[in-house]
């Protein structure tokens, strides 16, 4: 019994030291959970078109040709009344007839067995169609939300701007645009090797991805001892890009009615023709490029003839002025809807390059007319463009002196390198309800 007392006795003991440990330990643990927790940050969880990634499900495509959105839709089980349904809805914020193949598209569930609520169609990278497929049958345009960061670039020629430029990983938009600025100051058909060039732009950015380029700042080229400078100024008269004195960098006509085509033959009035296989004379400039190419008018103009020949093949002529007018042949298609009559910009697309007609291979035969009479555009000594007002002279001075020193301050990087340009970086959100696709 004495016996029996003790044991008792040396096990309540242990129990209650087990107890006093055990507390001990928890409340170390749990001051030890505090400062862990008070340490950590949050973790944002991941959206995914607004819902958070981990609570739906999805199934993600890309639009069929001749695809309607009752069979896309049908194939997820979705009820035609229900397609329909949405399909009014949709007409005055985004009509499902502006749904096109090769873009992409999501059906998402909140729901373990997947039972199709929302359909997310994305016509660029700067917006997505929420379609609800519930009872609500709700339509919403959704702008994602762009930063801007100011960026750099700088080279040094080797065979082309073009290749150089898209051996350096520069998109196909910045170089357009450096084109754009410096086309009437640079040749680009006669570039030498050792050139160089600079410049400053806005690089769009979506959840940190790359997605379009903004606008170009300022560019500067330079070709042995010759420098030339393109800044972009923006007031209330002006929006454009200007050199160094003021003077508007776009004139009256382009050079060239393609972008980065190679000229394949010249003006010649003693030409050997290729498909004739005779001297023959050549009145125009042949730009080769592939198949589907942009055409572009050179200048604003009226559209006098949208026609076909058995030589010219498809073709455009513009009327520009009482003086100047423009030709351009062997087309593979005209835009649609195009015909004579019709006002054009200066840029604007009019037909894609081809070889209809008298053609070996594909290519744009552009002509340029003076007063009724075939002439090389080429030598031609075209009118300059109303120069600046000298009202805004000083403002834009400030602002060229401004950009001419942060282009200088660059170094020509190779092998190419494009550092974010910290001394002009900015973060600021952009409303992407007026962008457009990159190109």
């Amino acid at each position: 019994m004495k016996n029996s007392n003790w044991y008792a006795i040396s096990g309540i003991a242990f129990y209650l030291l087990t107890i006093f440990v055990v507390g001990c330990d928890s409340a170390n643990k749990g001051s030890d959970t505090t400062v862990s927790e008070a340490e950590t940050e949050l973790i944002e969880p991941e959206y995914v078109y607004g819902f958070v990634k981990d609570s739906i499900d999805v199934i993600s495509g890309t639009v069929k040709p001749n695809m309607f959105l009752s069979n896309l839709l049908g194939e997820f089980g979705v009820p035609f009344k229900t397609v329909y349904r949405v399909s009014e809805k949709a007409k005055d914020i985004f009509p499902v007839t502006q749904i096109r193949s090769g873009k992409p598209f999501s059906v998402i569930s909140t729901d373990t067995c997947f039972h199709p609520e929302y359909f997310i169609y994305q016509p660029s990278i700067y917006r997505y169609i929420k379609y609800d497929l519930r009872d609500t049958c709700a339509v919403e345009v959704v702008n994602l939300p762009v930063d801007t960061i100011r960026k750099t670039a700088t080279g040094v020629i080797s065979g082309s701007l073009w290749m150089t430029m898209k051996e350096q990983g520069i998109s196909a938009a910045l170089i357009d645009r450096m084109e754009d600025a410096l086309a009437w100051s640079v040749d680009f058909y006669h570039i030498q090797n050792g050139d160089r060039f600079k410049a400053i732009y806005d690089q769009y950015v979506i959840d940190g991805e790359p997605a379009g380029v903004g606008q170009l700042h300022g560019a500067l080229y330079e070709s042995g001892e010759k420098k030339f400078y393109s800044i972009h100024f923006k007031s209330e008269k002006y929006d454009g890009y200007f050199d160094e004195e003021g003077r508007p960098m776009k004139k009256a006509f382009l050079k060239s009615p393609v972008r980065f085509a190679r000229i394949s033959s010249r003006y010649n009035l003693r030409r050997f023709h290729p498909v004739l296989k005779r001297t023959r004379p050549h009145l125009g400039t042949d730009y080769a490029a592939p198949t589907g190419t942009p055409i572009m008018a050179v200048a604003n103009g009226t559209i006098t003839h949208v026609s076909y020949t058995k030589g010219n093949g498809k073709y455009v002529k513009i009327k520009h002025d009482k003086t100047y007018s423009t030709q351009y042949l062997h087309m593979s298609r005209h835009v649609k809807g195009m015909k004579a009559g019709d006002k054009v910009k200066q840029g604007q697309t009019i037909g894609y390059v081809g070889q209809t007609g008298l053609a070996t291979g594909p290519h744009v035969c552009f002509r340029f007319w003076k007063n009724g009479k075939q002439v090389n555009h080429m030598r031609e000594n075209l009118p300059p463009p109303d120069p600046m007002d000298e009202a805004e002279l000083p403002a834009y001075f400030i602002a060229r002196d401004t950009m001419l020193k942060q282009l200088e301050e660059l170094d020509y990087i190779l092998p190419y390198k494009q550092p974010i340009f910290d001394t002009l970086s900015r973060n600021k959100m952009l409303d992407s309800t007026n962008l457009s696709d990159p190109l």
